[in-house]
């Protein structure tokens, strides 16, 4: 984890939807709490358009970011958002504090690797169908991994890669292969596009009416 997400928060003592508005319209701030690690949860500030910001790099999901309150550092993680229901606007966050010597459990995307140059894509015409954007890991905070990597340069055509497929970095589990096999779901699968295979298709019924 190369990149550093430090976060601003102030005190909020202000509760009530009319103190959440105000904070929004006069301040540019959005209301938020922080919570976790034996601690007491305590409700907060942060400038809307610096988390907005922040939000554009995917990175931000799957990090450990500092929250600086009142002089002090703490660990935490983004563990819900909630925004507008039709303004480009965020309305509350959460961020739950880490231990460095507790497991967390965190949604971090799926990368596709080498999907231009696989065989089955580049030579057989094959199509990578992502079924999952991302997916829940349990690690220390210190093996947070920014993004899990799901390289596609040995999947064959109409092959289907599983989450029991995945090749994990140290110290990283899947907490839903603890459970049975109908947990392991799929990840990303490399078919012909369906047009494609109907022409095949008749391609084939052709070539065999040619031969009888």
């Amino acid at each position: 984890m190369s990149q550093e997400f430090v976060i601003e928060a102030f005190p909020r003592d202000d509760q009530g939807r009319g103190a959440s508005r105000r904070l929004r319209r006069e301040e540019k701030k959005i209301p938020a709490i922080v919570y976790g690690a034996g601690k007491e949860a305590v409700s907060i500030s942060i400038w809307h358009n610096e988390l907005k910001k922040a939000l554009e790099n995917e990175a931000f999901f799957s990090h450990v970011l500092t929250l600086e309150l009142n002089g002090k550092k703490e660990s935490v993680i983004l563990k819900d958002l909630q925004r507008h229901p039709y303004k480009p606007l965020l309305s509350h966050a959460d961020f739950l504090r880490v231990d460095k010597n507790q497991e967390i459990v965190v949604h971090v995307p799926l990368h596709l690797l080498n999907e231009d140059t696989a065989p089955a894509i580049k030579t057989f015409g094959g199509v990578a169908f992502r079924l999952l954007t991302e997916i829940e890991i349990a690690c220390l905070p210190q093996n947070l991994p920014e993004f899990i990597a799901v390289d596609l340069s040995e999947v064959e055509m109409d092959q289907v890669v599983h989450m029991s497929d995945l090749k994990l970095p140290e110290g990283v589990r899947i907490p839903a292969l603890q459970h049975d096999s109908e947990h392991d779901q799929a990840v990303v699968a490399i078919q012909k596009p369906k047009g494609v295979k109907a022409d095949d298709a008749e391609d084939a019924e052709a070539e065999e009416g040619n031969e009888e």
